[in-house]
């Protein structure tokens, strides 16, 4: 009888989640069930496991309801008032699939859905009401009646099909709140008011079960319509098995064939990777061989292994990071870099005999590279078998009272008082209470679906076996299950990822090349790993620009370790991440690290598995070893609980049986309670942000690669990190790097700048792309023509050559781009009033003969001092002179970072300039902050901020500050605890 069911996966639109769903239908009997979510298939797993659960026969539907084009994401992110056009319920597998076909078609070829529905083997359609111009239904085409319209029936035309009318009685809410929590879940998608809500644009106030009893009573003077929906649900059952079966199972097209060219690939990768007498390579690469083909590995080791050589014969650099690196096969086969026997990777991480779930490789490859390589993926493997994972953007926190508050007319101020003081509850709006109410029951509802980040499933048979597919802005399709539903089905994923790291190495060897004549091979990693200037630039902690160890907290890092090698620097990368910094044992490590003879291991399992880490545990993988070998949990329930403490399903019924699990283990070995504890609360607190070690390695070997670049190329390294953006630092930062490196900083110039940020010799010129309000039309034009026609000779020439408003050339001005012609700013202002109109259109073709303008005497106008370093505040963000000329009055507090190491102890001040800083709550919810400064001489300096401190001396804003504070060392890392911090104003601006 319950033919339209929806989920919350009618995306604002339904209110139940698919568990919900099924058990308030087992509740009252209901042997069948259809889910028939709005142009949605994202639960149609999850619907068919529960309704196993609990007794139910599922089966699949959907409902088509028309697409908004001109809202891009609507068919994924709600209905808004799309017509209902049809249901399509699916009779099998068969029927699944041309139902999900028919919705991916549309979506991936831009097309409405047919207000009729087309022909469908396996499948029923269910209209609302006939079709205009329809006369006779087709054998599986019916007519669904409401409970509410059969007392007029007898007076409908549809009387007329007695075998073709069946229960239409929709589910879409259970009860008064969650008919309630559906209208504002449709105000929010249509963007309206409450009281703007039209019935029309929300579900029926009677969507909701109806027992079987009721049902029967409804319609029981026509009971053929009874007859016909028993009869087409009879007809229906639907499975969808989970499995490896689901993935492409072979490269080649069987699998011995995968095996004979993985073993060629690994033993020959194996012998160019470490000779022909490397026994103990050899001897592991067979075995990891051996384990790849017993648990049917082969094809996903080669369809990466394909990506990669596509890769590469297009010239992309990249690196193969994730548990994926801990294979001595997948390094054998290039796909990564990270040699597992020289930092004894463990190869059990990423693949065992045990293991149920499978290996995970993440790619990286440049920002700008990545969607030719995802394409190439698509292309090779076919459009029916190959999508991107969806993520599910869910209401949450403070989006759902802003979004509620809309809803029920509030103004932004008493939403905002709502949103920043909810517990102050005297100041709401009376409104507030149920904007809590509601909000709690919509809080993790989706909302929309967008794109993973990278992750892409390759399939064996038709992807639309399991999902519909939706086109997405960026040109690719995605599924309408998320990385959670991929894993249930046991597909794998293949994440190609991308990164500006990539960027910057790429780009600067392009710009050594270009600028220097030289051409680097930056793929000489032992080399470069090795190289002593490299070492020294690692342990001087000034690493601005380079990949993942640019940080602050880094900095200090690598500082307090004296980290100097690549080993030390693989652990520094897993060591920062916060849940070892949480746990306290990022600090136990660096003083283990000091002094291997200060503590005592906390038990011998420690010392046996983290002797190369002093006892802390690091890695994931030192998860898995400590529960296993330590609790006694088998080792691939010690991944399956290393996998939920990374922060997946940690609510699940599983990591509660596994927790369980540990503590009876560990009291059946004779611990103490209180050791148990401690292990646990180590785990617990810092697995959830902890690298596996290969990552941390693959993250390694990026940094070493772009500290070579930084130690030897300084110039032309500093310049592709502005070019490639993205980094921890703002703009202005990388620029003052590349000024510290020895490079002269030129303001752009339309004769020398580019679109992008260029290097001639030691000549930097900030490119086009940085001038605030500049037009992008207008920078790529200015380049365009002076590429083709030769340099601007004059500011009559360029404006002569280009069409350009007087707003435009007005920026141009004032930014100094034509300081090439020696007349000041006041001087170019005048003239572009004699030699510019806008309203003559040039067409790019110059002047054949140089016109001569009229010349006047003028007044003589000059700039003041300080202009043009305003103009570029107002322009490029920030200066290029050194912000410190630009404080007024007497400079104070003169000590700079190099000398703070012998004022330990003592209190002084400090001239600073403020970079950037990290805002911390206590364990007591108070605020405190951590501070990063450029000091009179360019260099870095740190400074904390205790609660007292920050309340009294807040930060301010960009600019020059007076610090003064107490100096302190840690573990030979100086810094100023900071009890007074005063913003010092900047001389006047004389310009207006």
């Amino acid at each position: 009888m319950y033919l339209n069911n929806h989920s919350y996966y009618s995306l604002k639109y339904g209110t139940l989640s698919p568990q919900q769903l099924v058990e308030a239908g087992a509740n009252i009997g209901v042997k069948r069930m259809v889910l028939t979510d709005i142009n949605n298939t994202s639960c149609a797993y999850t619907f068919i496991r529960e309704c196993k659960k609990n007794g139910i026969e599922p089966i699949l539907g959907i409902e088509f309801r028309k697409f908004h084009r001109e809202d891009a994401p609507s068919a994924l992110g709600g209905v808004k008032d799309g017509e209902l056009l049809y249901i399509g319920i699916a009779k099998n597998e068969e029927g699944w699939r041309e139902l999900t076909a028919l919705l991916s078609d549309c979506s991936l070829d831009g097309k409405q859905l047919p207000t009729e529905a087309p022909e469908l083997e396996h499948c029923f359609i269910v209209y609302r009401k006939l079709p205009k111009g329809i006369k006779h239904l087709r054998d599986y085409e019916y007519v669904g009646v409401r409970p509410t319209e059969i007392n007029k029936l007898y007076s409908s035309y549809l009387k007329d099909f007695p075998d073709k009318l069946v229960v239409f009685a929709p589910v879409t809410f259970l009860d008064e709140d969650g008919y309630k929590v559906h209208k504002l879940l449709r105000c929010i998608d249509l963007n309206i008011v409450l009281g703007k809500l039209d019935p029309k644009h929300c579900a029926n106030a009677s969507e909701y079960f109806y027992t079987e009893d009721e049902l029967r009573r409804v319609y029981g003077h026509y009971p053929h319509i009874l007859k016909n929906t028993e009869a087409l649900l009879g007809q229906c059952s639907i499975e969808m098995p989970s499995g490896m079966f689901n993935n492409r199972k072979t490269f080649t097209g069987t699998v011995k064939g995968d095996m004979k060219l993985l073993y060629k690939l690994a033993v020959n990768g194996c012998i160019r990777r470490y000779g022909q007498g490397n026994g103990a390579a050899m001897k592991r690469t067979l075995k990891e061989i051996k384990v790849i083909d017993q648990l049917g590995f082969a094809a996903y080791f080669l369809i990466t292994w394909d990506i990669v050589r596509y890769a590469q014969t297009v010239g992309y650099h990249h690196v193969g990071r994730g548990s994926g690196a801990n294979s001595i096969v997948a390094y054998n086969l290039y796909i990564t870099d990270v040699d597992p026997m020289e930092l004894d990777l463990y190869f059990e991480r990423f693949i065992n005999p045990h293991r149920s779930s499978p290996p995970d490789f993440d790619i990286d490859f440049s920002w700008d590279q990545r969607d030719d390589v995802t394409d190439y993926v698509f292309k090779r493997y076919g459009r029916e078998y190959t999508a991107l994972l969806a993520t599910y953007n869910t209401f949450k926190g403070k989006s759902i009272i802003r979004e509620l508050g809309k809803v029920v007319g509030l103004p932004k101020a008493d939403i905002d008082m709502i949103v920043h003081h909810p517990t102050e509850t005297d100041k709401h709006h009376s409104f507030a209470k149920h904007i809590f109410k509601y909000g709690k029951m919509i809080e993790g509802f989706p909302n929309y679906l967008s794109i993973h980040a990278g992750g892409i499933l390759i399939s064996e048979r038709p992807l639309n076996y399991h999902t519909a597919l939706q086109m997405m802005p960026k040109g690719f399709p995605i599924t309408h299950f998320d990385m959670y539903g991929a894993e249930d089905l046991h597909f794998h994923k293949y994440d190609i990822l991308s990164q500006r790291g990539l960027g910057h190495i790429k780009d600067a060897v392009d710009l050594v090349a270009k600028n220097q004549g030289r051409a680097i091979d930056i793929h000489r990693v032992e080399e470069i790993k090795e190289d002593e200037q490299v070492k020294k630039q690692l342990k001087s902690g000034q690493c601005i620009g380079c990949f993942y160890i640019e940080s602050p907290a880094m900095r200090g890092l690598l500082t307090k370790l004296a980290c100097d090698n690549y080993v030390h620097l693989v652990a520094a990368s897993s060591i920062i991440r916060p849940g070892v910094a949480k746990s306290g044992m990022m600090r136990e490590y660096i003083q283990r690290f000091h002094d291997p003879e200060s503590f005592t291991y906390i038990h011998p399992v420690f010392e046996e598995h983290l002797g190369e880490t002093f006892g802390v545990m690091v890695y994931q993988e030192d998860v898995m070893k400590i529960v296993h070998h330590f609790a006694g949990l088998d080792l691939d329930e010690s991944d399956v609980l290393r996998r939920i403490m990374t922060g997946k399903r940690k609510n699940s019924d599983t990591f509660a049986r596994l927790q369980k699990k540990y503590f009876i283990n560990c009291k059946e070995r004779g611990y103490p309670d209180d050791l148990s504890m401690e292990v646990w609360r180590q785990i617990e607190s810092f697995s959830g942000y902890s690298f596996c070690k290969a990552h941390s390695a693959s993250f390694a070997v990026e940094s070493f690669q772009s500290l070579y670049l930084k130690t030897y190329y300084p110039k032309e390294f500093m310049v592709a990190v502005i070019n490639n953006f993205g980094g921890f630092y703002k703009t202005e930062f990388y620029v003052h790097e590349a000024r510290m490196c020895g490079a002269n900083i030129k303001a752009p110039c339309v004769n020398h700048s580019t679109y992008l940020t260029n290097i001639y010799g030691d000549d930097i010129y900030i490119g086009l792309i940085h001038i605030s309000e500049l037009e992008k039309k207008i920078a790529v034009s200015i380049v365009k023509e002076r590429q083709k026609s030769g340099n601007y000779r004059s500011l009559q020439d360029f404006v002569s050559r280009l069409d350009i408003s007087k707003d435009q050339l007005e920026i141009l001005i004032r930014i100094g781009a034509f300081r090439f012609t020696s007349m000041n700013k006041y001087e170019l202002m005048w003239e572009k009033n004699a030699v510019h109109n806008p309203l003559v259109k040039h067409h790019n073709t110059g002047s054949f003969f140089t016109s001569e303008s009229d010349h006047y005497d003028l007044p003589i106008l000059e700039e003041t001092r300080y202009e043009q370093a305003f103009d570029e505040i107002e322009l490029l963000g920030f200066p290029l002179c050194s912000p410190f000329e630009l404080i007024d009055g007497e400079e104070k507090g003169n000590i700079v970072a190099r000398q703070l190491g012998r004022y330990l102890g003592r209190r002084l001040s400090m001239l600073g300039y403020y970079v950037t800083r990290k805002h911390v709550t206590t364990v007591n919810r108070k605020h405190m902050s951590f501070g990063t400064w450029l000091d009179l001489e360019g260099k870095y300096f740190d400074t904390t901020h205790f609660p007292p401190a920050l309340a009294k001396y807040p930060f301010r804003g960009k600019g020059c500050y007076l610090i003064t504070g107490k100096v302190v060392e840690d573990f030979g890392f100086p810094s100023l605890e900071v009890t007074k911090m005063e913003k010092l104003p900047y001389v006047k601006d004389e310009r207006y």
